[in-house]
């Protein structure tokens, strides 16, 4: 079931910048953002209410709005609106993809959550991978003012605050129920930005509509519920380096897609990623067994 979830989320979440590529061709990013949560929240919203499932309550309710609000609305809006003042995609993913570094280091003071030496070193080696992936992309970014730069980095922090608030909640709301609100309280907001800065009108293209099916299915529904699945699932260092995959599997969706060109510092990048996820994950995993073997008294650890 883990290693389902993994896979599904590192699918899922690098699909979102295939469909980001495929909708900026067709229209701009504020009306593909925009329409992408329209679809997922009628979508979500809509099989909630089929499903009939059961009342939350007010609290709950306003802890998921604010998920959402910083989960999806706050990282997603930063990073387009960096990209969209000059930072480079490459840049800009780099920057993002130092959210796990930052979540392992305050998963420890506010969830007691222990990051050890090899999961450390396991981090490290997967943002060096990370920056050999996107190294060809880094240099394009010039003559871009630093507050762009700082959208990048509020966009990483954001999706931080989230997944640290969705893992110290005492009673977490069920994924089927949390993640249409999260949604629709991200439409509203995109629904507000859109119109507010003239974007809201859809381009009557196939193109377009097929590029936010593909977001709103893949990216939205797929990506977010994936990545609350997995943090049920483990812990947030552990659910959080699965973000060093989507660099690379997003240039493999590339090279798929479009016959973008794999290098050799790319192919470097990805296998470092990879290794770093794996000492992450293998560490987390050798935990618990260490854990019941003190409780059940074995002579050995393993």
């Amino acid at each position: 079931m883990n290693i389902l979830a993994a896979v599904g989320f590192v699918i899922m979440w690098s699909s979102g910048f295939i469909g980001a590529r495929l909708g900026t061709a067709e229209a701009n990013s504020m009306t593909v953002l925009m329409w992408r949560f329209i679809v997922a929240a009628n979508i979500l919203s809509g099989w909630w209410l089929w499903r009939h499932r059961k009342k939350l309550s007010v609290k709950s309710v306003i802890s998921q709005a604010l998920i959402g609000l910083f989960a999806q609305g706050g990282y997603l809006y930063c990073v387009f609106l960096s990209v969209e003042h000059g930072v480079s995609a490459g840049t800009s993913n780099l920057i993002t993809t130092l959210q796990p570094i930052m979540a392992a280091a305050l998963a420890g003071p506010i969830l007691k959550e222990s990051t050890s030496l090899k999961q450390w070193g396991g981090l490290l080696v997967g943002i060096v991978g990370v920056l050999f992936v996107v190294y060809e992309d880094l240099g394009t970014s010039s003559q871009v003012p630093l507050w762009a730069y700082a959208l990048s980095f509020l966009a990483m922090i954001s999706l931080v605050c989230a997944t640290l608030y969705e893992k110290s909640l005492k009673h977490s709301v069920d994924l089927s129920d949390a993640l249409p609100i999260q949604t629709l309280i991200s439409a509203i907001l995109f629904l507000i930005i859109g119109f507010t800065t003239g974007y809201a009108a859809p381009p009557a293209t196939i193109n377009f509509w097929f590029a936010v099916a593909w977001v709103a299915g893949l990216s939205t529904i797929g990506g977010y519920g994936f990545y609350w699945l997995n943090l049920k699932l483990g812990s947030v260092t552990r659910v959080s380096s699965l973000l060093y995959l989507t660099p690379p599997v997003t240039m493999l969706w590339a090279f798929l897609m479009f016959g973008d060109r794999i290098g050799f510092l790319t192919i470097v990048g990805m296998v470092l990623c990879f290794i770093g996820v794996w000492i992450i994950r293998k560490q987390a995993t050798s935990k618990p067994k260490h854990k019941e073997c003190i409780v059940k008294g074995c002579g050995q650890y393993g």
